[in-house]
């Protein structure tokens, strides 16, 4: 038998968890204006374009490949409560996440993460020893998650 229990995501996710760090100090107008002629892509309806930025942010964070990223949201309980799901919500599939990426853009992507990563180090979250990113870089983690997506099906 399996008892049941009401826990609410909010309680699941410790309140020292760096994504509540990162939510504090979302830049939300700032990415609402740049992806506001987005929310009518195909596929974006369902969850929203917002939502799946947040996606591509934790994608870049965390370091995963499209198809590592939905399982990582299937199952991580932070990843789903930073991007406003509840625990039994259904998320997208990986297919969606390269689609969303190409429509943003790297440039407005880069941009975007970039003005997340500048609050986080002013708050002393984060700290840089070393910075040499630019587009190139995003344009060079997107085909290396294409190369892992299709290394992972033929498997």
């Amino acid at each position: 038998m399996h008892p049941v229990e009401m826990v609410s995501l909010n309680e699941l996710v410790p309140t020292t968890h760096i994504y509540r760090k990162i939510n504090e100090l979302y830049p939300i107008a700032l990415v609402r204006k740049s992806l506001k002629e987005l929310e009518h892509v195909k596929g974006v309806d369902g969850y929203g374009i917002e939502c799946l930025f947040r996606y591509l942010f934790l994608q870049f964070l965390e370091d995963l490949s499209d198809r590592e990223l939905e399982r990582f949201l299937q199952e991580n309980t932070a990843g789903k409560w930073f991007c406003g799901f509840g625990l039994s919500t259904t998320t997208p599939s990986f297919s969606l996440f390269s689609k969303v990426r190409s429509r943003i853009g790297t440039k407005r992507l880069s941009k975007l993460f970039s003005s997340i990563r500048d609050s986080l180090q002013a708050k002393g979250y984060m700290s840089e020893v070393f910075t040499f990113v630019d587009a190139t870089h995003l344009i060079a983690k997107a085909t290396l998650w294409k190369e892992r997506d299709k290394a992972e099906t033929s498997e």
